[in-house]
């Protein structure tokens, strides 16, 4: 590993390239913080995808990728007069160790759930602080995301199920009445305009059942996004197998029975996991 010198001295290579393309680079030079958003979210998912498997390699140069574009709002920051990567860093300092009074403070604090209980308050208390304990939760996070964050603020405060295992009467509860609207959907609406309601109910509900699963997952200490994505790539994995061996017959999947691809579909549970 690098000495803290050679990290500074390459810090400091990094600002000195981003001087260079933002004068001399027309594309580079052309960028706003508007035209970079799209790609920023784009190198942010890429660097989960390294992370969720575990690819050092990647993980790093994703990592490249993701500091290249904070770098870039530094220096957009830094023309407009407004801050820059030095604002940046002592910012976030200050903030980490405004948080964290058990490490720079007084304040006791001898396992990771101790830590968290205090930090909702502490936000509160920062001149740019969270106003609100939900206030902290982006409104562009993706749903899952989000709920699991909403779920795990309102915890903080106390707001949470006594024991995790009376969860499961909600879960099964919601889906219930999910069920009932669906039933109705597709069985007792008639109309165009009782199909519509019944589909915005039954909408509603799948909204609650998947909220309910989330919680569960939250109480349980699983990850409800990790672990959809985990399953997604399992999915991945054992369709490849299917198309690949549909192939090595010389069949198109679209011309297979069900039962043909559950032959296949059951071979890459033992060959891909």
């Amino acid at each position: 590993m690098h000495t803290r010198q050679e990290k500074m001295e390459a810090f400091g290579r990094l600002l000195d390239v981003m001087d260079d393309l933002r004068e001399k680079c027309p594309w580079d030079r052309k960028q706003t913080n508007e035209s970079l958003r799209p790609n920023t979210i784009e190198e942010t998912y890429e660097l989960c995808d390294a992370l969720i498997k575990n690819d050092d390699l990647n993980i790093c140069k994703e990592l490249g990728d993701v500091l290249l574009h904070i770098v870039f709002y530094a220096k957009i920051g830094e023309e407009k007069g407004a801050f820059d990567v030095a604002d940046v860093c002592h910012k976030l300092c200050d903030k980490l160790i405004f948080r964290h009074p058990h490490v720079y403070g007084d304040v006791k604090a001898s396992t990771a759930g101790e830590v968290v209980q205090t930090w909702e308050q502490i936000k509160t208390k920062e001149k740019d602080g969270n106003k609100t304990v939900l206030s902290g939760v982006p409104d562009a996070l993706p749903s899952l995301v989000k709920a699991y964050r909403i779920q795990d603020k309102a915890r903080n405060v106390g707001f949470d199920w006594e024991e995790r295992r009376d969860v499961w009467k909600k879960v099964k509860e919601e889906i219930t009445e999910f069920e009932e609207e669906v039933e109705k959907l597709y069985n007792g609406a008639e109309t165009d305009g009782e199909k519509e309601l019944a589909k915005k109910q039954a909408t509603a509900e799948f909204g609650d059942v998947m909220f309910s699963l989330i919680n569960a997952a939250r109480l349980y200490k699983i990850n409800p996004d990790n672990a959809l994505e985990h399953t997604n790539q399992k999915f991945i994995r054992r369709f490849n197998y299917v198309e690949a061996k549909a192939k090595e017959k010389g069949q198109d999947l679209k011309d297979l029975t069900l039962e043909q691809m559950d032959v296949w579909w059951e071979e890459a549970k033992t060959a891909t996991c």
